[in-house]
C-alpha cells in the first residue's frame, strides 16, 4: 500500500512539474504573471500602511502581525492554485462531461483531476507571501511553522473547494454557490479575526475554514501553542478526508457524456 502512495505522489508531483514546464515555455509571458501578481498583492498593503497610520492596532493586530496575516493567506492561495489548480474549477468538469477523460486513466481520478492543471500567476501569490514574512516578522522557527501552515492552509483551501465543486454532482446549478463560499474563504482571510463578532465569527470557525485555514496559524507563529498546533493538524486531515468521501460518493451518481444528469 505504502508502494502505491508513492506511486500516485510521484505520477502527482512530475503533473505539476509538466504543468510549470508548458507554462514556461513562454518565458516573458510566465515572468510578467508573477510578477503582476506580486505588484498587485502590494497594492493591497497601501491601505494597511494608511490605517496603521490612524491607528496602533486593528481588531487587536499589529502591522507587523497582519502583513504576517496577509503573508500566509497569498501563500497558501498560492501554494494551492500552483498544485491543485483545477479543483476551482471542479464543477465545470462535472457539469460538462469532462471528466469522462480522467475516468479512462490509469491512475486515481481526483488525483488526476486536481494535478491536471496549474497556475503560473500563483506562484507570485506564494512568493510575495514569503516576501512579507522576510519583511516584517522573519525568525527561524516562524519560517518553518509558515512554510508547514502554507501548506495545511493550502490543503484546506483545496478540500474545501473540492467539497464545494463536489455539490455539482447533485446540484447543476450548485456552480456559484460554491464559487461564492470559495471567494468568501479568500476575502475574510485577509482581514483580522479581532474584527469580526458574534455570528460572523462563528461562521469563519465552523462554516468558512478560514479560522483554521489562517487565523489560528498566526496566532501560533506569534505565540506556539501545542493544543491549536494539533488541532489545525487533526483538522486539516477530517475535513480533508470529508472533501474525498463526498467527492466519490458523488462520483457514482456521474453520467457519462456532455452533460451531468442531476438527480434530485
Amino acid at each position: 500500500m505504502l508502494t502505491a502512495v508513492k506511486k500516485e505522489l510521484r505520477i502527482c508531483l512530475l503533473s505539476v512539474k509538466y504543468n510549470i514546464m508548458r507554462e514556461m515555455l513562454n518565458k516573458v509571458s510566465f515572468l510578467t504573471n508573477v510578477l503582476f501578481m506580486m505588484f498587485n498583492n502590494a497594492t493591497f498593503i497601501i491601505q494597511w500602511i494608511i490605517l496603521f497610520r490612524l491607528k496602533e492596532d486593528i481588531g487587536g493586530y499589529t502591522m507587523r502581525e497582519v502583513m504576517l496575516l496577509w503573508g500566509l493567506c497569498s501563500s497558501s492561495y498560492g501554494v494551492s492554485h500552483i498544485l491543485f489548480a483545477r479543483v476551482f474549477s471542479l464543477h465545470e468538469v462535472i457539469i460538462n462531461g469532462k471528466l469522462d477523460a480522467y475516468l479512462v486513466l490509469p491512475k486515481n481520478v481526483l488525483l488526476s483531476v486536481l494535478t491536471s492543471s496549474t497556475s503560473t500567476s500563483a506562484i507570485g501569490d506564494a512568493l510575495y507571501g514569503l516576501l512579507l514574512l522576510f519583511v516584517f516578522c522573519f525568525s527561524i522557527e516562524r519560517f518553518f511553522l509558515f512554510l508547514l501552515f502554507s501548506i495545511t492552509g493550502a490543503v484546506i483551501i483545496t478540500a474545501f473547494a473540492l467539497l464545494m465543486g463536489s455539490l455539482s454532482f447533485w446540484f447543476v446549478r450548485a456552480d456559484m454557490f460554491g464559487k461564492n463560499m470559495v471567494n468568501s474563504m479568500v476575502g475574510f482571510s485577509t482581514y483580522p479575526d479581532g474584527i469580526f463578532k458574534g455570528g460572523t465569527r462563528f461562521l469563519l470557525y465552523l462554516v468558512i475554514p478560514v479560522g483554521m485555514s489562517i487565523y489560528q496559524p498566526v496566532h501560533i507563529m506569534l505565540n506556539f501553542d501545542a493544543g491549536r498546533f494539533l488541532t489545525v493538524c487533526g483538522y486539516t486531515f477530517l475535513l480533508t478526508a470529508a472533501a474525498v468521501f463526498v467527492f466519490y460518493r458523488g462520483l457514482r451518481r456521474y453520467a457519462s457524456g456532455n452533460l451531468m444528469e442531476a438527480k434530485m
